[in-house]
């Protein structure tokens, strides 16, 4: 066995901070289960040196992809060695594509933690069945609830086609707004395939924004573009604009009923997110390929975890609900303790 720690990254957020160890040791445990073949083991938290790790066993030690995984942990500042008393840096290979302005620069109330939208972002890709390809594979990621686009932000920033649907046409328009200015000014190669509204039937049903970027020249010559496709419309309507069995992840910051609550279009608004869930679910769980995932967090103060899950197994979905997996819950503020709820879509 080869002893290894993992110290945590800094976070803006006090309160995060006080959760990101105890979140990054449930996530590792997640990484080591789904992806590095069970051989993580004695998962800890350390201070060392007045610095804070988490601390784990590896049989056989990290190879280099087990690091170019681990590198992508939600919480991971760097990954250490332990050789003798002495800490030996492990090289790492993160997935980001682009600078962390992406992820960093716009601020605005009710804001997910930029760490937190990673987090999701992981457990839900590592339990769906494509996990052994993260490094490789270029996903398609869904929030159906993505406001101003941060979960769309991280998926990009791993390489990946981020798909979004939000019914706020503020929120709508201040990602579109957001987008295009990073763009021009990061000077990323890129094509607007479609912006404006969407017409059936000389109807007016929505707005959509459809954007095709590369990471740099080189990977714009051979091909290699990611796209970016946001529809302004009730979440309620997903399969309206995203066709069956094509998205790969969903993943969703359910509203949290307190500064904001949930809309359906039977209800109106709703302090519920149980009647966002049953309302919306089937159809996210539709859109779905077989062995797809789904990840949503939300608000345990106004709806328990069980009563979740029954909306998430109601739609076909199988809830993950052992172990590390039950490990993600933790305080945002005195009105918010958030969970994580991940399920995984049969084949």
């Amino acid at each position: 066995m080869t002893r290894y720690g993992v110290l945590s990254l800094p976070s803006s957020n006090r309160v995060y901070s006080g959760a990101a160890v105890e979140l990054t040791r449930a996530e590792l445990e997640i990484f080591g289960d789904a992806v590095l073949g069970g051989r993580i083991g004695e998962v800890a938290t350390a201070t060392i040196g007045g610095a804070r790790y988490i601390t784990f066993e590896a049989a056989g030690g990290l190879s280099e992809q087990d690091a170019a995984l681990l590198g992508n942990l939600s919480g991971a500042y760097a990954i250490f060695e332990f050789v003798g008393e002495l800490l030996n840096p492990v090289p790492v290979t993160r997935l980001d594509r682009f600078d962390d302005d992406l992820l960093t620069i716009q601020k605005y109330p009710g804001k997910t933690n930029e760490q937190f939208t990673k987090l999701l972002l992981n457990v839900t890709l590592l339990a769906s069945d494509g996990a052994g390809e993260l490094l490789t594979r270029r996903f398609r990621v869904l929030d159906p609830l993505c406001g101003r686009g941060t979960t769309l932000n991280q998926a990009m920033m791993y390489g990946f086609d981020a798909a979004g649907l939000d019914r706020d046409s503020k929120d709508f328009e201040a990602y579109q707004t957001f987008l295009s200015t990073w763009l021009k000014r990061k000077r990323i190669k890129h094509r607007v395939l479609e912006s404006g509204p969407i017409r059936r039937e000389r109807k007016v049903v929505g707005r959509r924004l459809r954007v095709e970027l590369a990471a740099s020249k080189e990977a714009h010559k051979a091909g290699d573009v990611q796209s970016v496709d946001v529809v302004n419309a009730d979440t309620t309507r997903v399969g309206e604009f995203f066709r069956p069995e094509t998205i790969d992840v969903v993943v969703a910051d359910a509203p949290y009923g307190v500064q904001h609550g949930s809309r359906t279009a039977e209800n109106g608004l709703a302090r519920d997110p149980l009647a966002l869930l049953t309302a919306a679910a089937p159809g996210w769980a539709r859109v779905l390929r077989p062995g797809g995932a789904l990840g949503i967090s939300w608000n345990t103060n106004v709806a328990r975890r069980e009563a979740a899950a029954e909306c998430l197994a109601a739609a076909g979905l199988t809830v993950l609900d052992t172990g590390p997996w039950r490990a993600l819950s933790h305080r945002v503020d005195q009105a918010i303790v958030r969970d994580v709820l991940v399920a995984h879509k049969p084949t």
